[in-house]
């Protein structure tokens, strides 16, 4: 497998509960994050810490730059409904490239500065199984 480079990378989203997920415009930087629930066994006797393990978690955020004309990360966040979502690690592969989806639940905060951009920065967790494709 190649490297890729992440200016290639597309965040989609539903604009609401089960509409079909569409490109969020602006996006610079996004992150997915999955764990294990770990809880700790030990016991008298046991030579280090044991745990183990729970349910796995999916996480994640993205952000970029403020958009008036874009509601997406905004209504995800403000009305604490589900939404489809995909993440393409290269948007250019479509489909045969690797992608992350599944339904999530958002939060979304923005913040801008005299000497700057209005920033955009919207986190999320799973509200369904998020799958990877490929």
């Amino acid at each position: 497998m190649a490297r890729i480079s992440g200016r290639k990378g597309r965040v989609y989203l539903g604009l609401n509960s089960g509409d079909a997920a569409s490109p969020i415009p602006f996006v610079a930087k996004w992150s997915i994050n999955f764990a294990t629930q770990k809880s700790d066994v030990t016991a008298m006797g046991d030579s280090n810490k044991v745990y183990v393990a729970g349910l796995p978690d999916a996480s994640g955020d993205w952000s970029g730059f403020f958009d008036d004309a874009s509601n997406q990360s905004f209504t995800v966040a403000s009305d604490g409904l589900p939404r489809n979502f995909y993440l393409y690690a290269d948007a250019t592969k479509g489909t045969t490239g690797t992608y992350f989806f599944g339904t999530i639940l958002g939060d979304y905060s923005i913040d801008g500065d005299v000497a700057g951009p209005i920033n955009m920065k919207a986190t999320w967790n799973a509200a369904s199984q998020v799958s990877k494709v490929n």
